[in-house]
């Protein structure tokens, strides 16, 4: 008689138990699939269109005309002593990074439910993804902020870098976190209830109107209403942006560390929801 050998397995799959677990060196293993998932996101963002990758310059350039004939010719909103297209595309870049990361995240199960049906890797790396992409067509745009900023600076126009500017970077990964937090959230939710996608649109349209992008919080004199805006967790960090490279703005290390507890505990729920909900999403997405 042959003996019944054990089968042996290489990899073993199973649920995770702590809700909080983020196992790096499984996610480290699986970077070559997250480099492809980066490339095929950029590369499938304008295919088959006619300008192309063109539209990471137009859009954001068109977004500042339109903003500078209504906000700044017509509405007369003041931009304390900036120039209107530098103050309106480092708005609109800053802003747009943060809702794109928030949409993209916010989708990483219902728009990746045929993959993650078919091919096992860390349901993590989908967000991450997201977060990566944007931030490549983000560079883009702020490229394009520092060829209008260096235009300004030649042509005499008074422009003040402070030094907080070496804090950009931060800023930029707290955006992300944030947006990546909420994302994930917003993520785990919507493989039940579909209409919270439609919801999230809808906040995020308007969210952006109670955040310093189209004016500077200078004009928010009222003090219950600072308070407020001040409470949105993007302000702070949106106007440490604009004060460490325009020199307008509000820069508040108290602030600053308002909104980066609320991004720490946006990740904390929304990692233990994701965990939860990847577990069995399958069945109801």
């Amino acid at each position: 008689m042959k003996e019944n050998k054990e089968t042996q397995w290489s990899t073993v799959i199973t649920p995770r138990d702590k809700l909080l677990a983020l196992d790096w060196r499984e996610i480290w293993r699986y970077r070559d699939m997250f480099v492809l998932f980066v490339e095929r996101a950029f590369r499938t963002a304008y295919k088959q269109t006619i300008l192309g990758p063109l539209w990471f310059i137009i859009t954001p350039v068109l977004s500042v005309i339109v903003y500078v004939t209504v906000f700044g010719g017509v509405a007369k909103i003041p931009t304390d002593g900036v120039p209107p297209v530098l103050f309106y595309l480092l708005g609109i870049s800053v802003w747009g990074y943060f809702a794109s990361c928030l949409n993209s995240t916010s989708n990483s199960f219902v728009s990746n439910a045929d993959i993650f049906g078919k091919v096992y890797f860390p349901r993590i790396i989908m967000p991450m993804v997201a977060v990566t992409t944007n931030l490549l067509t983000f560079a883009i745009q702020l490229a394009i902020f520092f060829a209008f900023y260096i235009y300004y600076a030649a042509t005499g126009t008074e422009l003040s870098i402070h030094w907080q500017v070496i804090l950009f970077p931060f800023l930029m990964l707290l955006l992300a976190l944030m947006a990546m937090g909420f994302g994930m959230i917003f993520s785990s939710m919507t493989t039940k209830y579909r209409d919270l996608q439609v919801m999230l649109g809808k906040i995020v349209s308007l969210w952006v109107y109670v955040t310093p992008v189209i004016y500077p919080m200078s004009m928010v004199t009222n003090p219950k209403l600072h308070l407020a805006m001040s409470l949105n967790p993007v302000t702070p960090v949106m106007e440490a942006i604009k004060f460490s490279l325009l020199g307008q703005g509000q820069f508040s290390w108290l602030w600053l560390a308002y909104s980066t507890l609320v991004t720490v505990v946006l990740l904390l729920v929304g990692l233990v929801l994701f965990n939860k909900v990847q577990k069995s999403f399958m069945d109801t997405v």
